[in-house]
């Protein structure tokens, strides 16, 4: 079966002499002309990778890759940007929202074909890394049957700062903040969990005591696997090892990134990119719109400011029609937009 690849272009050109060129070459493509569309086919045809402009009208390709990542049938997708933006800044950008490598255009064959193929390889010696590890899902699961399940009602401490660690939690049903608090009563937040992720697990690998805190955001279902039992499957079993190696380095990653945001952004970017961190996590949209329930306390909280400031910024976007409120829920009406607010 010839591999598929999807190309993303809003030049008529280049859209269509990439697409003759791979399909001379064996592939089968598939072309789109904007970003959503672009989405649209990705979820549609599955390719085995997919290359994308940057900047296009309606969705723009950081747009893309956010809402693919998002989705977990496009998500391990290898995603390769092709611009004419050769700035460093872009292209980092494009790297730490997870795309795998860049196409400078004008690109010729020579280069587009080792682009595409080096993306194929290394899909293909992580798919023989899985299965020389089993069946990975089987031994997670058999890691969470170690665990009871008990039901955490809204707003309750799981554990606290310099707690002994125990456990190992993973989240069945609800959503979870973990956060610092300090002497004067503020709190930074600095991870959020929702159904299908684990937390706990950076103080068991360090031997530590926690350094933060953790509790419901609203009812949920937690369940608690032992220290000991998390332990032995993180030493003897590979897919866990890997899992959790992920999960950690991006942990890492997640909080250099707070910290520069609280070093460097504007209040109001981060306001906005609070918004679009709950909605990642907790959001119920598929496209460029979503609705979040959120309090302004635990929103104050993500963005380390006070929760007048949160209020007084949430009136700013209402206003510029970037959301809407009803009683408790925020309704982000362009993630992209939201996305793009400057400093």
């Amino acid at each position: 079966m010839n591999k598929k690849v999807l190309i993303i272009e809003d030049n008529d050109d280049i859209r269509e002499s990439t697409a003759e060129v791979l399909d001379l070459a064996g592939y089968e493509t598939f072309t789109a002309k904007h970003g959503k569309l672009g989405v649209e086919m990705a979820l549609s045809h599955l390719p085995d990778v997919i290359l994308c402009d940057i900047m296009m009208p309606e969705l723009d390709g950081y747009g893309v890759l956010y809402l693919l990542n998002k989705n977990q049938k496009t998500a391990n997708i290898p995603f390769i940007f092709i611009t004419a933006k050769t700035e460093r800044a872009d292209m980092r950008k494009g790297m730490e929202m997870g795309a795998d490598d860049y196409l400078t255009k004008p690109f010729d064959d020579i280069e587009l074909f080792k682009a595409i193929e080096s993306r194929f390889k290394k899909k293909q010696q992580s798919a023989g890394f899985n299965a020389a590890s089993g069946n990975s899902e089987a031994v997670m699961d058999e890691l969470r049957k170690k665990g009871k399940s008990r039901p955490i009602a809204n707003k309750q401490i799981i554990y606290v700062e310099g707690d002994e660690p125990t456990h190992l939690y993973y989240v069945v049903r609800g959503q979870v903040k973990t956060y610092k608090r300090f002497k004067d009563g503020r709190e930074l937040s600095s991870s959020l969990y929702h159904d299908g992720d684990f937390f706990g697990y950076e103080s068991l690998c360090n031997g530590e005591v926690y350094t933060d805190n953790a509790a419901t955001l609203i009812e949920s279902d937690i369940i608690q696997i032992p220290q000991a039992d998390f332990m032995e499957y993180l030493l003897n079993h590979q897919a866990v090892s890997k899992t959790f190696i992920a999960l950690l380095s991006g942990n890492v990653r997640d909080k250099g990134k707070q910290m520069l945001q609280l070093a460097y952004s504007s209040v109001r970017k981060r306001v906005a990119e609070a918004l679009l961190q709950v909605a990642a996590k907790f959001g119920d949209g598929v496209e460029d719109s979503c609705t979040i329930r959120i309090s302004r306390d635990d929103l104050a909280a993500l963005v380390g400011t006070a929760s007048e400031t949160v209020s007084r910024m949430l009136a700013d976007f209402k206003g510029e029609k970037l959301i809407d409120k009803t009683g408790n829920a925020i309704n982000i009406r362009s993630i992209e937009k939201l996305r793009n607010i400057k400093q």
